[in-house]
């Protein structure tokens, strides 16, 4: 395998390669609460064409943003493009940690605006999957796609 460090993604080339091939995101952390972040920015990709699968043990069985959520992401009926996550940086190994042993790999794992776990990263990343962190799906659509 090449450099692992090259599935770190900062630039902007990187982002839109992931926003424009992702068809499927699971959010991890998702929320039903229309004010929070875990739940407009997902309810924003939805409304672009993405298909959602809501993650959060708190939620399983209910519908989130049209989907019935999930409690954990070995519990997706699927395998998803890539897995969006909203959850506070001590959570991130455990997290990647669970992403790896999946029987299937996303293509990307996106940490959200102000999550950032260098450890956690690099676990994804050794493993071959693309990742970003500290950056909201959102406005980097917004910026690089719908302009």
């Amino acid at each position: 395998m090449t450099d692992w460090k090259t599935n770190l993604v900062d630039d902007d080339p990187g982002l839109t390669r992931i926003l424009r091939e992702a068809r499927t995101v699971a959010v991890l952390g998702a929320k039903a609460d229309a004010g929070a972040p875990a739940y407009y920015v997902p309810a924003y990709l939805a409304a672009r064409g993405y298909r959602l699968r809501p993650v959060n043990p708190t939620l399983t069985g209910r519908r989130v943003l049209g989907e019935v959520a999930v409690a954990t992401l070995g519990d997706l009926a699927e395998p998803v493009d890539v897995i969006d996550v909203f959850r506070r940086p001590e959570y991130l190994p455990a997290h990647a940690a669970e992403i790896v042993r999946l029987p299937w790999r996303p293509a990307a794992v996106w940490f959200q605006l102000g999550i950032r776990n260098d450890a956690a990263a690099e676990t994804l990343a050794r493993a071959g999957i693309r990742v970003v962190q500290d950056r909201c799906m959102m406005p980097e659509h917004r910026r690089l796609l719908a302009g």
